[in-house]
């Protein structure tokens, strides 16, 4: 059979060929060049061992103990830039069920394939170098190869019925390395693949050795989950294989949990639908975790049941609990700081008649022109979770509109202290005021005045402004400059209590 296999991939295999080494492609490469997949990276193995292969390519990196040595290929493309050559290797104890209590190498292509975790991976390609001439100048680009094909645990087959399978034993394979429980979810909502009944049934056995396996791990498997088309059938698959208890427990509290009017389904069932519409549409990672735990705070905050039940507050309670599972899982500030903010303003209130500018500019004051887009698309998410038959209404449509007109008159900049006519400068050179707190209070009084009347954005007002609040002393200047911001929820409520005039009986 014939594949389509990057040059510099040829090549690293033909330079260790000719030192008298075996060589093949292994695992992930070779399931994708079946599927007629372009593979997310290049895996080669070997019987030579490490210091051997450092010796055939000096442009290389060996800091790790477990016979993987990483090549520098001096590409640009980003799969390309470092391949990754293990020495073939035996499986040893596994006392912690994440390290080898010792690394052993094997002797033999069959040992090694042996030891892997899916008969779908434990495939082997042994390339044709026959007649094959290297372009040093096209390092990148695919050439059309002969290659023979080692299957040694019918893996083949399982990959044409979409099965994923343990290889040999599925017990000793989860005892080997915990952290393959999650991969296999991950591995079957990638590829849509069925788990086969023993490893399934392992699976479930084996649950409690996630807890072993360090939350970075665990939390880079979760990504892929989420990532993938069926992000909502893996959270399930993981509630269901017991596996979600160790990953984000708090979402177990969410089933079986009853909404009210406004919601059809359990929260449980609320969130994976969310999720599913985030996938679906291939939003970001931040919203599709916003979509996942937006409402996880209202087992919480739930007061009644039945149709009139409530759960004011979830948003903040909501928010606090996704800061605490992203902190837990280790993700980086960026993506738990996004994700929520998104959280904790995903309930903004917006009514085209009622809803001011005065509102929206302040709503983008605490969420950011960056993250105002993702906000819809999470409402969007949030809709048809809740069984609304179309994601993006009238109201949403309009909702955007206005954002993008306040923007504009805004020279597409959040609403900050920037967006005055004034600074603290102008301040202290045209009224007796020095540094300090004082003049970051009235600069703060002076920024709400202008969100909710931006006609008083002028320098002459401002000034007069500031010169009246310059007399009144530093600690009634703070009260007002906390009252001030306070003005987002007053307004919010408000234009709430409008909706309530206006539609309640």
């Amino acid at each position: 059979m014939n594949f389509k296999i990057p040059t510099i991939i040829i090549k690293i295999v033909q330079e260790i060929k000719q030192q008298g080494f075996e060589c093949y492609l292994v695992g992930g490469c070779v399931r994708d060049l079946l599927l007629e997949a372009k593979p997310n990276d290049w895996d080669i193995t070997t019987n030579a061992k490490p210091e051997e292969i450092q010796k055939i390519f000096s442009q290389s990196i060996y800091e790790n103990q477990f016979g993987t040595v990483g090549i520098l290929t001096g590409v640009s493309e980003n799969t390309l830039k470092i391949v990754e050559v293990t020495t073939f290797r035996l499986e040893g104890r596994y006392s912690d069920k994440r390290h080898p209590d010792d690394i052993k190498f094997a002797t033999t292509l069959q040992e090694d394939l042996s030891r892997r975790d899916f008969t779908i991976n434990a495939l082997a390609l042994d390339i044709d170098l026959t007649h094959i001439k290297i372009n040093t100048d096209k390092l990148v680009t695919p050439l059309s190869v002969k290659c023979q094909l080692i299957d040694l645990f019918n893996g083949r087959d399982d990959l044409k019925k979409g099965i994923i399978r343990a290889v040999g034993d599925p017990d000793k394979r989860f005892d080997e390395d915990a952290l393959r429980l999650i991969k296999t979810v991950r591995c079957a909502t990638q590829l849509s693949f069925m788990i086969e009944q023993n490893t399934l049934e392992s699976l479930k056995r084996k649950a409690g050795n996630l807890q072993f396996i360090a939350l970075e791990r665990i939390r880079d498997e979760l990504i892929k989950i989420i990532m993938t088309p069926n992000a909502a059938d893996g959270v399930r698959l993981l509630q269901n294989l017991g596996l979600l208890d160790y990953v984000i427990p708090e979402l177990i509290q969410t089933i079986g949990v009853a909404q009210n009017r406004h919601h059809i389904y359990t929260v449980w069932e609320h969130l994976l639908k969310s999720l599913d519409y985030s996938a679906k549409e291939n939003y970001s990672l931040e919203v599709r975790l916003a979509a996942l735990l937006h409402d996880i705070g209202k087992p919480q905050t739930k007061q009644g049941e039945g149709v009139n039940a409530t759960f004011l507050n979830h948003e903040i309670a909501s928010a606090k609990m996704a800061k605490h599972i992203l902190n837990r899982l280790h993700f980086p500030n960026y993506i738990l700081d996004k994700v929520v903010l998104l959280v904790r303003y995903h309930m903004f209130f917006y009514d085209p008649e009622i809803s001011t500018d005065a509102s929206l500019r302040r709503l983008l004051v605490k969420v950011g022109k960056d993250n105002i887009e993702d906000l819809a698309k999470l409402r969007e998410a949030d809709r048809i979770g809740s069984g609304c038959p179309k994601a993006l209404p009238f109201r949403l449509r309009h909702f955007m509109f206005r954002i993008e007109k306040i923007l504009k008159d805004l020279q597409g900049e959040t609403p900050s202290l920037k967006m005055l006519k004034v600074n603290g400068n102008d301040l202290m050179q045209n009224i007796d005021i020095e540094p300090g707190p004082k003049l970051g209070f009235i600069l703060n009084i002076l920024l709400e005045e202008v969100l909710d009347d931006i006609s008083k954005n002028t320098k002459e007002y401002l000034l007069q402004k500031a010169k009246e609040l310059n007399n009144k002393d530093i600690q009634e200047l703070k009260e007002l400059s906390e009252k001030a911001r306070d003005r987002y929820n007053q307004i919010l409520n408000e234009e709430e209590a409008e909706i309530k005039r206006k539609y309640y009986v």
